[in-house]
């Protein structure tokens, strides 16, 4: 029986520990807080901090294969296990590009993979230097995650907002759509796509609020975005699981917005929705299974819960019996004690074969389940 270990115990550690239970796989969590959603799943709980050189080793020395849960994983640890026989998925190599917004546009453009116009900043002052730029997104280089180290700069009176570390000014590009594709890729470099999916998002948080699967898009456009993601995921060289994100613009062209290294946001609908989930699929390819089938069974959209304005504390979920009375919806409660605002503390998947219906429900559950304290 495989050891298999996961670096951080959240919510995404949880749902991959659900899926994980189907297989002979004997499993590991590590976290810093031993009250995490992971650490009753899991056959061997290490309270430990993943950012930490010892931790990570100590952690993983013994085990067969080491997957993420989120990219704050200390990359020379796991540099060491791999040369001392221990997979990790995704390769350390793969993980230090995506993690780095630098790195990842470099790599970008190293490979012709199209991507926004960008322009590297090591302060806050030097983006006045590039105004060709604005409107723009400044990015951080390392640490952004889940809306945070974005910063959306307009014009001249935006400049105050910049970041003063290293960074990335993207030029702002005129999105007809934001869409994004799992894809895993195995050992032997085989690959399973699973369709593209339409993300709306909340600007104000820069959150994804709902998805809508598959996106609505030309077949044209979906097989370029589809060539894209492939390029993207097969030049990392690892296998994984990856969530490509693109935007496709005013005049279709398809460009590349951010690589995720792991099981996402935007694949989370193929718990219920598809025939291999992106969490089934990831222990297939650790356990050397053969991929699993990525088509939908039906049509879905997923709702983000997240924590409402002017609530922090101990979370209360508002009319969660109103939407469990609606028919083919699937409500997910990370388990975190805490809300606060804008936090993830949920989603919902809703499935139906009718877009509209879907759009409904979607717009009706945001309106009706509210998280306070």
């Amino acid at each position: 029986m495989k050891k298999i270990g996961i670096l951080g115990g959240g919510q995404l550690g949880r749902m991959l520990l659900q899926a994980g239970a189907n297989y002979p796989v004997e499993t590991f969590v590590m976290e810093n807080d031993s009250e995490c959603p992971s650490a009753h799943l899991c056959h061997h709980f290490t309270k430990g901090d993943i950012t930490q050189y010892e931790d990570v080793y100590n952690f993983a020395k013994n085990l067969d294969a080491v997957t993420i849960e989120i990219e704050s994983v200390n990359i020379d640890a796991l540099k060491r296990l791999e040369e001392e026989g221990v997979t990790v998925y995704p390769t350390p190599a793969a993980l230090e590009i995506i993690k780095n917004k630098i790195l990842q546009k470099q790599f970008y453009a190293e490979n012709n993979i199209p991507t926004s116009d960008f322009v590297i900043t090591q302060s806050q002052n030097e983006v006045k230097n590039h105004l060709d730029f604005l409107p723009g997104a400044h990015k951080l280089a390392m640490g952004g995650y889940d809306g945070k180290g974005v910063q959306i700069l307009k014009n001249e009176n935006d400049l105050q907002k910049g970041f003063d570390k290293d960074a990335v000014l993207e030029k702002l590009v005129t999105i007809k759509k934001e869409i994004s594709i799992i894809i895993g890729i195995n050992g032997k470099g085989n690959t399973a796509i699973y369709p593209p999916v339409e993300m709306v998002f909340n600007n104000d948080l820069n959150l994804l609020e709902y998805q809508l699967s598959p996106a609505k898009l030309e077949e044209k456009i979906v097989w370029k975005a589809e060539a894209i993601a492939l390029t993207v995921v097969k030049n990392l060289k690892s296998a994984g699981i990856f969530a490509v994100e693109l935007f496709v613009d005013m005049d279709d062209n398809v460009l590349v917005n951010e690589t995720a290294p792991r099981v996402h946001n935007s694949g989370h609908h193929t718990i219920e929705a598809s025939f291999s989930s992106q969490f089934d699929m990831l222990w297939r390819i650790m356990l050397d299974y053969p991929l699993g089938n990525t088509k939908p069974i039906m049509d879905s959209a997923i709702v983000n819960l997240i924590g409402e304005e002017n609530y922090s504390g101990k979370a209360k979920y508002l009319h969660l019996d109103d939407v469990l009375k609606i028919d083919n919806v699937f409500v997910h409660i990370y388990g975190k004690k805490e809300t606060r605002p804008g936090r993830k503390m949920g989603h919902v998947t809703i499935l139906s074969n009718e877009r509209q219906h879907l759009i409904h429900i979607a717009n009706k559950i945001k309106q009706t389940l509210k998280i306070v304290s």
